[in-house]
């Protein structure tokens, strides 16, 4: 219709570019750009809003230059119709500098201009930028708001979503339906259950019905925080449940250790009608595991091997190899690693070690960690798996040659540590840590600790005080846990 009008003109261009944009069709919007402009028929500000968003779409810097250079020639940059459609297409592709000078160049950015940066500085990683363009914003609505929420918590600076969310309340702005799943999100990955709590009032207060991916994000927070009842209860106050949100209970379930109950929401959930998905093999083959059900996990995998193998990632094999090992079937994790489809990372040799680990199969660990090395002789935590098998085994002459290995060739392993939430303000521990203000409470109160979790071993070792330059006597304390082998995918949106 376009090429049979008598006359076109720059609406009826921009109408057929803006057809094609909606429909995907993004390289023939391009090519309908081109013929417009080669017919003589000057584009608009409308024009480059729409044909910019085709060129992020393919992805292509050069052709959004070339669509830049056009506008700047046509004199229209200033525009902010036109400098918010750059500097969004230039966040998109990493071209941070150019997104800025975009800003910079256009006459009055408006609140979409901001956000639009704000939201390309935070997937860049950007966030010092990002916060203090925030801040100097001449306005700011819910929709930057949530931009700053939302990449915080995705970059995992979970304190800072929080407090953002706190005082977005406090300067009277209305959260909706897209700020909570990331709030909760964030609590979540902090532990802080009671604020969590305070956010699930807020939620009900502002939103009143809670849609479902809000439900989604409230169910995992409580599993993830350990309060699986709340977890349960909030799942069955939902009135739209899709595939996300049985995710969410059956991987709560195996997050806590209730196996039986996995499988029995699985269950429930096939009755329904919905099908697994990757999530949710993944949730019942890890609560499969850590309950000790080795043949219902094996079961699953292979049920999803014949009926739903598109569904079916490495992680999941890795978790047969986990599955295996724990229940000391070497023989079968080693015979399954053999006939994978594919060859496998270093990743499913780590689990068959944590599995000798448990059962004290020296020679196998052994073996297996050479492996790992020759794969990655930087790989600090198959040292600390094979030191850990070595341990237990009571072999300390091996452990103390694994430690100075570690210490000869410079590797550096992240330190365990432990967390406690007290009065909404979460406490974090590590290894005969000194630093706490309220250590030696702490220490005293442990040392008259009765019961068999814990042992106080009264050799002493020295610890720093962040306080002073003192060196000071501590009783080394040892917590008997459980050893956990892999994590699985947790969140509203897993």
């Amino acid at each position: 219709m376009l090429d049979g009008m008598p006359h076109r003109d720059v609406v009826s261009a921009t109408a057929a570019i803006g057809a094609l944009t909606r429909r995907g069709r993004h390289r023939d919007a391009l090519a309908m750009f081109s013929r417009v402009l080669a017919g003589g028929v000057a584009p608009n500000e409308f024009t480059f809003g729409t044909v910019l968003r085709s060129a992020t779409a393919l992805r292509s810097p050069r052709v959004g230059a070339q669509l830049h250079a056009c506008a700047a020639k046509l004199g229209l940059c200033s525009i902010v119709y036109v400098g918010t459609a750059l500097l969004d297409h230039y966040a998109k592709m990493g071209a941070m500098r150019e997104a800025q000078g975009a800003l910079e160049d256009t006459s009055e950015p408006n609140v979409v201009s901001y956000t639009a940066l704000i939201a390309g500085l935070l997937k860049n990683g950007m966030f010092g930028d990002a916060d203090r363009l925030f801040r100097r914003m001449p306005e700011r609505n819910l929709v930057s708001w949530n931009a700053m929420i939302g990449g915080c918590s995705q970059a995992g600076m979970s304190e800072e979503a929080v407090n953002l969310f706190l005082e977005m309340c406090r300067e009277g702005v209305t959260p909706n339906q897209s700020t909570f799943p990331c709030v909760f999100t964030s609590v979540a990955n902090e532990g802080a259950l009671g604020v969590g709590k305070s956010v699930h009032a807020s939620a009900i207060k502002f939103l009143g019905d809670l849609d479902v991916y809000v439900g989604n994000s409230l169910v995992s927070f409580y599993a993830r925080c350990g309060s699986l009842e709340d977890s349960v209860l909030a799942f069955k106050k939902m009135k739209q449940k899709n595939v996300v949100s049985w995710n969410a209970l059956i991987c709560g379930y195996a997050q806590n250790g209730r196996g039986e109950e996995a499988l029995n929401a699985y269950k429930e959930m096939r009755a329904t009608g919905l099908k697994p998905d990757n999530v949710t093999l993944l949730g019942l083959m890890f609560g499969c595991n850590h309950a000790g059900l080795v043949d219902e996990g094996y079961a699953l995998f292979k049920t999803a091997e014949m009926e739903q193998p598109g569904i079916l990632k490495p992680e999941h094999y890795a978790c047969v190899v986990d599955l295996l090992s724990r229940a000391k079937r070497f023989y079968d994790a080693k015979n399954f690693l053999e006939e994978l489809p594919f060859e496998p990372g270093i990743g499913f040799w780590k689990a068959l070690i944590g599995g000798c680990q448990i059962h004290w199969n020296r020679e196998l660990a052994e073996s297996i960690a050479k492996r790992i090395h020759a794969l990655d002789p930087k790989d600090t935590s198959s040292y600390i798996l094979l030191s850990n098998v070595y341990s237990a085994a009571g072999s300390w002459q091996s452990v103390s040659m694994i430690r100075r290995e570690i210490k000869e060739k410079g590797l550096k392993r992240i330190t365990g540590c432990s967390w406690i939430e007290v009065q909404d303000k979460v406490h974090v521990f590590f290894n005969g840590d000194c630093r706490h203000q309220q250590s030696d409470e702490i220490y005293s109160m442990l040392e008259a600790f009765p019961g068999k979790m814990i042992e106080i071993n009264m050799n002493t070792q020295l610890c720093d005080q962040d306080k002073s330059s003192k060196k000071v006597r501590r009783p080394l304390v040892r917590v008997c846990l459980s050893p956990s082998s892999m994590l699985i995918p947790s969140g509203p949106h897993s």
